[in-house]
């Protein structure tokens, strides 16, 4: 029918309008304009017909600076991971390396040490200069659930390349807790950019000057934000984190507060010579010395301090929204929270050591919401926190 499409990108602006009172305009940059996507310019992604939904979007499901991705309807059990390649799709993977399929309809148990490859509600439809980076959600990462999104015909994980035209899916591997999901369930997130607006270490020194992103008058941003790991102790007790315990009973992915702490983690206590040994194979959630802050105008992301320190893995969840710990949306900087797992051998850390950098990248606009405001963010002025599913 004449004018069919346009009709229906009329009617899903007019949806994505009423999501969070966002105002849904079609999406036109200059040539030179650079940076990550905000709230109401994802709507207007939407609305333009790059992001296509099976449902529509719910709300809080659009953060300032990402959108969250929702599980489908099935999740496959397969025989390893894996990655398309150029010339394949993900779903010709499955076909040949698929155990068996799950209907996620009413809630479905996924198991520990098994890889799951989940078809996701959203997929792209990406105008040519705009690409995406997909992250676990912090609730994810603190759960030691190793999830990745995957496009087809890709070379890795979790970045989806300018112009792409297809489906979305992630795959799943809880490490440590079996989880409980559905159809619908949030795991990653998905950031859209345009160009590359990262920072340089002297654009980030004059920001730091400006805004004072890290509660350290001698920190180190040669390279991003040197973020160190905090051993001293919290508090009168001397809390430095928590070991997750194993063989523990399931967690449901939607239930908040739901679970008492000493059912799943075993407290951490400060040692004198403020060390910790990582024993292989366990998970731990610490919380960094520096108290981080993100403007209003900019994003973060968490980078290994070193690609060739390989003996740890810290920090699954690595996307840091406009506004995290910023005092205008009700912050006063906040820990980061490292999610930290150990390869091969032991490894001992020590109070200060840096673990990983915060890099930081221009926003196209101020979003309309902040971090913290009106958006039920759980990690505002964070300390040591665990994930929201367990009771404080």
């Amino acid at each position: 029918m004449p004018g069919n499409d346009a009709t229906v990108r009329q009617c899903r602006r007019k949806m994505l309008g009423r999501h969070r009172g966002l105002s849904v305009v079609s999406l036109a940059f200059a040539v030179d304009q650079k940076g990550i996507l905000p709230d109401h310019m994802i709507a207007a992604l939407a609305g333009d017909g790059a992001i296509l939904p099976a449902y529509d979007f719910v709300p809080d499901q659009i953060q300032p600076a990402s959108l969250d991705l929702r599980l489908g309807e099935v999740a496959y059990r397969v025989r390893a991971s894996f990655l398309p390649g150029p010339d394949t799709t993900v779903a010709e993977r499955i076909d040949h390396l698929k155990l068996h399929e799950i209907a996620l309809g009413d809630g479905a148990v996924l198991e520990t040490g098994c890889v799951y490859i989940v078809p996701l509600i959203e997929s792209l439809a990406l105008p040519d200069h705009i690409a995406a980076a997909a992250n676990p959600k912090s609730s994810t990462g603190r759960l030691d659930v190793f999830t990745r999104v995957i496009a087809d015909e890709t070379r890795g994980f979790d970045h989806i390349s300018a112009g792409y035209h297809g489906p979305l899916y992630a795959e799943i591997s809880p490490r440590t807790f079996p989880v409980l999901v559905r159809e619908g369930s949030r795991l990653s997130q998905i950031r859209f950019r345009r160009g590359n607006a990262l920072l340089d270490a002297e654009a980030l020194r004059a920001l730091h000057a400006r805004e004072r992103l890290v509660d350290d008058g001698d920190a180190d941003v040669s390279e991003g934000i040197a973020v160190s790991v905090d051993l001293s102790g919290l508090g009168p007790d001397g809390l430095v984190g928590y070991r997750a315990k194993r063989h523990t009973g399931l967690i449901d992915v939607e239930r908040r507060a739901g679970y008492d702490v000493a059912d799943f983690w075993e407290p951490m206590r400060s040692r004198k010579d403020q060390s910790l040994i990582l024993d292989p194979d366990e998970f731990y959630i610490l919380a960094s010395k520096e108290a981080v802050q993100v403007p209003p105008d900019y994003a973060a992301e968490m980078v290994p301090f070193d690609p060739l320190v390989g003996e740890f893995r810290v920090h699954y969840a690595g996307f840091f929204d406009p506004g995290f710990g910023y005092a205008g949306a009700g912050g006063r900087g906040a820990r980061a929270v490292l999610e930290v797992r150990s390869r091969e051998v032991p490894f001992i850390l020590e109070h200060g050591q840096i673990v990983g950098r915060l890099v930081y990248e221009k926003m196209l606009e101020r979003p309309h919401s902040l971090y913290g405001e009106r958006i039920g963010s759980n990690y505002q002025a964070q300390g040591l926190k665990l994930s929201k599913h367990f009771r404080a």
